[in-house]
Formats: structure tokens, sequence, C-alpha cells
């Protein structure tokens, strides 16, 4: 039997990970104030923003964009013109821009914070080399 005792911080998940979903809602409602997209173009386009890594699963960007539309945030509507499916065109409505427009507040604020830690981080860093 071995008497090794594992690393704890390699065993760990990276910080941060397990938490995809969490900027989920203010990249759907960027990627709809860029324009208004179809469901599956949206899962396309959204890991440019960074929080999500790969190709965001379908079934949670629906979720999403449904409690989205109940919440009066986005507005969908069935394109049944041109070659190919109908597709539902999912659409910013002004209460979404405002909830982009508190997003965008927050996430300056977490910003400030985490850059404030690092600063201070860094000192202490500093002080003890």
């Amino acid at each position: 039997m071995s008497t090794k005792r594992k690393d704890p911080v390699k065993n760990r998940a990276h910080p941060g990970s397990g938490k995809t979903e969490r900027y989920i809602q203010p990249s759907l409602l960027l990627g709809l104030k860029m324009k208004p997209s179809y469901g599956y173009e949206l899962i396309h386009n959204i890991h440019k923003f960074g929080f999500v890594q790969g190709q965001a699963p379908p079934g949670m960007i629906y979720r999403h964009l449904r409690e989205l539309e109940a919440d009066g945030l986005v507005h969908s509507k069935w394109q049944t013109e041109g070659s190919g499916p109908a597709r539902r065109i999912y659409r910013l409505t002004i209460e979404g821009e405002e909830a982009l427009a508190l997003w965008i507040e927050y996430m300056q604020d977490q910003a400030t914070n985490l850059m404030n830690f690092i600063k201070q981080y860094e000192k202490l860093r500093n002080k003890s080399s």
C-alpha cells in the first residue's frame, strides 16, 4: 500500500470551474444586442465571449432563451420564409437592453474587485520576495 499523499493543489478543479451557466444570460443578451439570432447561431457564437468553453450545450441555451422570453427580456418569432425549416428568431426587448446594462454594471464592479484583489496579492508577493 502506498503512503504517498496526493498533491491537494493538483487534485482540485480549476478555480471558477463548474460555473458555466453564470454568464450565459448576459452572453445571450449581448449576442442578441449584436444582432437578432436564432438559437443555433447563438450556440455557435457565445463562446467568443469567453464564458463557455467550446460549444454551449443546446439544451441549456434553449432553456435560458425560454426563461429570458418568459421574463420579457427577449422576444421570438418564427421565421418561415426562405428555404429550409422554420426557425425561431430571437430579438432583444427594451427590458433586455436594461437587463444587459445592469449585467455590464455588475461585471464592471466585479472586474474592479478582482483587480483590487490581484493588486493586494501582488503587494504581498513582492514583499516576501
